[in-house]
C-alpha cells in the first residue's frame, strides 16, 4: 500500500472513497475486501482468509487440509502500476490488482499470479524474458435471467437479432457501437493498448488482440478486460459472456497465447538464428508444449464446458500437433518475420484464468528448453492427429491426467495442484447433481 500521501499514486486516488483489493483465484474470478481511500493510502495492511483463493465457481470450498487445517489469512499486496480508477463508477471509486502473500512475506502457493512470477523468474535465471500476447473472445448477448432459456443475441438497430455467421464485419446494425466506444474509452482510462478488435464467427461474437509485452502485464489486462467487458455491459443492457461455448452448433470462444523468448541483454529473440532461421530453442520450446499439453489440460480448459469448445471444434483443436500457419493444429506458428517468430497456444478457452493458462503454457516451454525437448513432425493441411497427440476430452479425464501428473507438480507445486484437483473435483461433482433438459428429452421416453 501508499504511506506518502504527495506520491503519484496518492494524487491519483484524490477523492476516491473505496478501492477494491482483488486478486484472481484458481478460477481467475476477482476475490478480496472493498477497503477505504484513505486506508489503502495509509499502508494498512489487508488480509484474507487461504481458502478463497481455492473458491469453487459456484461458491463453497474443498476441505480444510487443501489450504491449511486453520484457514489462516493472506496479505494483499497491490501492485502499484495497477491501481484504477474506475470510469464506470458515478461516485469516485477504484481497483487494485493484488498479489497474495503469506504473512511472512513469501508468496502464496496458491496464488496463480504467484505461480506466473515464479515461471518468469525461472526464465530470468537463464537470462530470458518470454514475451506473449492473448487473444480473448466473448459473446455480447441479450439479458437473460432464465437459465433454461438458451442465450440470444441483442436486437440491432432495425428491431432485429443477429443470425448466421458475420466473421468480420464491421456493420453497426448490431447497435452496439456505444457499448463498444465505451469499451475503448475505458481501456484507454486503464492504459490499456489493443492492436485489434473484430466480429468473429459466432453470432455476436468478438475478438480483441492484445499488443504483445510482459507476461504478467498481459495477465493483467486479461483480467481487468474481462472485468470492464462485465461492468460497462450493464450500463447498456447487454450481457457478455466468456463461457467457452455459450451457444449450440456455434464457435467457441478462445484465449490463444503467443508466445516467445528473447534474452534480457539485447532483446534477441532466441527462437530465430543469426541467419533468421528456426533455431534449436524454437523446437525445444514447441517439444516442451507437446510434452505437457495433455497434462494440463485441465489447466487451460477448467470447466466442464470448456469440453464443449473442443469436442466440437470450429477452428479449436484438441491435439497437440503443431504446424506452420494451421488453425486446426493446437500449436500454430503464425507467419511472420523471424525477429517476431512465435508460438500460438490455440488450446485454453475464454474461461480460462489468464495469470494460469500463461504460466502453464510458458512453463511447458521451458520445460522443453532445460530439457531440450525434440517436438514431432510438423503436420500440413488437413490431417487426422495421432492417438498420442490427443488431449483429453472430458474435464474428468483431463483431472485423471493432472493427477498421475509429476511434471504438474515439480512446475508449480504440490500444494496448488492438489488444491486445485479437490475443487475442479467439487465444480465437476455439482455439476452431475443436475440433469440436463437433453437428458429428460431423449432418454425419458427411450431407454
Amino acid at each position: 500500500m501508499v504511506t506518502n500521501v504527495h506520491s503519484p499514486l496518492a494524487e491519483r486516488l484524490a477523492g476516491v472513497e473505496e478501492v477494491e483489493c482483488v486478486t484472481p483465484d484458481l478460477n481467475g474470478v476477482m476475490r478480496g475486501k472493498v477497503m477505504t481511500g484513505e486506508g489503502f493510502l495509509s499502508g494498512r495492511r489487508l488480509q484474507l482468509a487461504r481458502g478463497v483463493l481455492l473458491q469453487c465457481i459456484m461458491g463453497g470450498y474443498p476441505p480444510a487440509r487443501f489450504y491449511g487445517a486453520d484457514d489462516g489469512d493472506l496479505v494483499l499486496v497491490a501492485e502499484p502500476g495497477q491501481v484504477h480508477r474506475l470510469p464506470w463508477s458515478e461516485r469516485p471509486r477504484a481497483l487494485a490488482i493484488c498479489d497474495a502473500q503469506e504473512l511472512d512475506g513469501r508468496p502464496s502457493g496458491l496464488s496463480t499470479r504467484g505461480l506466473l512470477r515464479h515461471v518468469l523468474e525461472r526464465y530470468a535465471e537463464h537470462g530470458w524474458k518470454p514475451v506473449v500476447a492473448t487473444e480473448l473472445e466473448f459473446f455480447v448477448l441479450a439479458h437473460n435471467g432464465d437459465p433454461h432459456r438458451p442465450f440470444e443475441p441483442p436486437p440491432g438497430l432495425d428491431g432485429r437479432r443477429e443470425v448466421g455467421f458475420s466473421a468480420f464485419s464491421v456493420s453497426s446494425n448490431n447497435g452496439l457501437r456505444p457499448f463498444f466506444e465505451e469499451v475503448y474509452r475505458t481501456m484507454a482510462a486503464f492504459g490499456m493498448l489493443r492492436d485489434t478488435f473484430m466480429h468473429e464467427m459466432g453470432v455476436s461474437q468478438f475478438e480483441i488482440n492484445f499488443l504483445h509485452g510482459d507476461p504478467l502485464l498481459l495477465a493483467d489486462q486479461t483480467f481487468l478486460f474481462k472485468h470492464l467487458l462485465k461492468e460497462v455491459a450493464l450500463k447498456h443492457g447487454v450481457q457478455v459472456v466468456c463461457m467457452a461455448k455459450p451457444l449450440a452448433h456455434t464457435p467457441g470462444s478462445s484465449m490463444h497465447i503467443h508466445q516467445s523468448v528473447v534474452t534480457v541483454e539485447g532483446g534477441e529473440n532466441i527462437f530465430s538464428d543469426a541467419n533468421g532461421e528456426p533455431a534449436a530453442a524454437f523446437r525445444h520450446f514447441i517439444g516442451g508444449q507437446q510434452a505437457a499439453m495433455a497434462d494440463f489440460t485441465a489447466l487451460f480448459a477448467p470447466n466442464v464446458n470448456s469440453y464443449q469448445r473442443l469436442c466440437h471444434p470450429y477452428a479449436s483443436p484438441n491435439n497437440a500437433c503443431w504446424s506452420h500457419d494451421n488453425r486446426a493444429a493446437g500449436l500454430r506458428i503464425p507467419a511472420s518475420s523471424p525477429v517476431a517468430r512465435r508460438v500460438e497456444n490455440r488450446l485454453p478457452g475464454a474461461d480460462a484464468n489468464p495469470y494460469l493458462a500463461i504460466a502453464a503454457s510458458l512453463a511447458a516451454g521451458l520445460h522443453g528448453l532445460e530439457r531440450r525437448v525434440e517436438p514431432s513432425e510438423p503436420i500440413q493441411g488437413e490431417f487426422e492427429a495421432p492417438d498420442e497427440l490427443l488431449l483429453p476430452c472430458t474435464l474428468h479425464a483431463a483431472l485423471e491426467r493432472l493427477k498421475r501428473s509429476d511434471l504438474a507438480r515439480e512446475l508449480f507445486g504440490k500444494e496448488f495442484i492438489d488444491g486445485y484437483i479437490a475443487t475442479k473435483t467439487m465444480e465437476l461433482s455439482s455439476f452431475f447433481d443436475e440433469i440436463t433438459p437433453w437428458e429428460r428429452r431423449i432418454l425419458a421416453s427411450q431407454v
